[in-house]
């Protein structure tokens, strides 16, 4: 049976992973700086978090949420008190894209209301709700469509406060840092002007995390830059460094009641036990700070990067933008140099998203291999 063909696919076989480095089936060795999507948040194969998921499974793999699951609230609380979230309450499933919709649906329950504001070049995901707030026509299929969605160009508060005024917008939502778009962020004056116009007309915010999240601009989210406070923060990604979780945390103003969401595999032992791990290794290994200083380290060797228009992004969600596509150059790092890198919706945009144990000396090794293609 053929796989149906929707990836554009890299004649690359990974067979195995250790730390920032992908092996393929002749042993040849990547460096990783793309992570899967900003996926591998602590690094391939960390013993920390292989032991986790090895004494898990050994025990008890998956029972439904029908039951008590104490390592959810474990999580939660850990949750709490590496993100500073104070008194947000956890909801957990399996994905970005299912965040954001448990997140957009509860907006909706919570308000009563059923409009969705977002914004150009966002991206949440490929379900329902998730893709009709994403700003890319191509993957929005007719049944996704029937959505009432207003996408507004980043940063436009006043048009925002016209769509709110009209008291029918369940809720905004937000990437602070753009992940897909090609990592745009607006300012301050915009992002807490948004959560101050939410505020005022009884609209949910919701900043999606699911790629920025976790640890990966140096913050534990990305929001936490400026003085805002979330309805609803979306994660995934990083969370599970490989295995599917994701969730939502939700403000305290938003209550909840049985059968309001629900998920089967959501929340399952295996699960939280990854994000466990994930989390106790940010924590022992100060990851956070360690992306601080290779952020400023990346943002230091790129200023003698020749033909290089801008660098976007915080922390380890980096973007080297240029005048010209990069497909080519991404092509040459792969198959030439051994290097991992990322796409973005624009063309002209190298996306860096590696783990964040990642060192100087594999920054090192990417500037090198870039600037050889591009002189």
């Amino acid at each position: 049976m053929p796989l149906f063909n929707v990836y554009p696919l890299y004649d690359v076989t990974p067979v195995s992973a250790k730390g920032v480095y992908i092996y393929d089936e002749n042993n040849v060795e990547y460096l990783d700086l793309y992570g899967g999507h900003a996926v591998i948040s602590i690094g391939h194969g960390h013993p920390k978090y292989v032991d986790a998921i090895t004494n898990q499974v050994a025990q008890l793999g998956f029972y439904s949420n029908a039951i008590q699951n104490p390592l959810q609230k474990q999580l939660a609380d850990t949750i709490e008190a590496l993100s500073g979230c104070e008194k947000y309450e956890l909801f957990l499933c399996n994905s970005g894209a299912e965040a954001n919709e448990n997140a957009l649906k509860l907006a909706s329950f919570h308000t009563h209301k059923k409009k969705v504001v977002a914004f150009k070049n966002g991206f949440h995901g490929r379900t329902s709700a998730a893709v009709a707030v994403t700003d890319n026509s191509k993957i929005i299929a007719p049944i996704n469509a029937q959505q009432e969605v207003e996408i507004l160009e980043l940063g436009d508060l006043l048009g925002l406060e016209k769509a709110l005024s009209k008291n029918d917008v369940c809720a905004v939502i937000i990437e602070i840092i753009q992940g897909v778009g090609g990592l745009d962020e607006s300012t301050a004056e915009f992002y807490e002007g948004a959560d101050a116009l939410c505020k005022k007309y009884n609209t949910c915010f919701i900043a999606d995390e699911v790629q920025s999240g976790f640890g990966r601009t140096g913050d534990f989210f990305a929001f936490q830059k400026y003085k805002i406070r979330p309805d609803i923060i979306p994660i995934a990604k990083g969370m599970g460094n490989g295995f599917p979780i994701g969730g939502i945390l939700i403000h305290p103003s938003i209550k909840a009641s049985f059968g309001l969401l629900g998920t089967t595999f959501g929340g399952n032992h295996l699960a939280c036990v990854a994000s466990l791990a994930v989390l106790k290794v940010i924590e022992e290994e100060n990851l956070m700070e360690n992306v601080k200083e290779i952020s400023a380290y990346f943002m230091e060797k790129a200023k003698v990067v020749p033909k290089l228009k801008k660098v976007k992004g915080r922390g380890l969600m980096l973007g080297l933008e240029f005048d010209f596509p990069i497909a080519d150059i991404r092509k040459k790092l792969i198959y030439t140099h051994k290097i991992f890198t990322g796409s973005a919706k624009n063309p002209n945009v190298i996306r860096i998203l590696p783990s964040l144990t990642v060192k100087k000396e594999h920054i090192d090794l990417f500037f090198k291999a870039l600037i050889t293609e591009l002189n």
